[in-house]
């Protein structure tokens, strides 16, 4: 059965990073980061997830996914295609995510208005919203994570 991972946490809150760590071998990154000029990212994003959804691919949607309005879409499509979802929910620190953000190289730095309008309508996932299973990540203070 294939599996559909949402990422769920502010801009610079460790979800990529956490990706690479965690799931890179085994899941097919999604993220809107890889087509910003695209007209349509949403739509594009979709046909992706659809796409290694239907080759039986694990997939990772890395994206902000702050509120049920992003994610019930792509709970659907893995339900069109008989996957499970799980959601890692990665808990806002909004002053670390503002220095992480800081630091990063100027084309991947988000402006901080970006991450005031993300956490104003961020919610943590829960069952009830249609994941088969969640976690909450946070740092481990060591450079990696820890999951619960």
């Amino acid at each position: 059965m294939p599996e559909v991972v949402v990422l769920i946490g502010l801009q610079a809150s460790g979800k990529t990073t956490f990706y690479r760590q965690r799931l890179a071998g085994t899941h097919v990154h999604v993220s809107k980061d890889a087509f910003p000029n695209a007209r349509r990212p949403q739509r594009r994003q979709m046909r992706m997830v659809g796409e290694a959804l239907a080759e039986g691919r694990d997939v990772v949607v890395d994206n902000t996914n702050p509120s049920p309005a992003q994610w019930a879409p792509i709970i659907a499509a893995a339900r069109d295609h008989g996957a499970r979802v799980v959601g890692y929910w990665f808990p806002p620190d909004l002053a670390a995510s503002v220095v992480r953000n800081a630091a990063r190289e100027a084309g991947s730095r988000v402006p901080d208005v970006g991450l005031y309008a993300t956490i104003k309508i961020l919610r943590e996932p829960t069952a009830a919203d249609g994941f088969d299973e969640l976690h909450t990540v946070r740092f481990d203070g060591t450079g990696g994570f820890d999951v619960r």
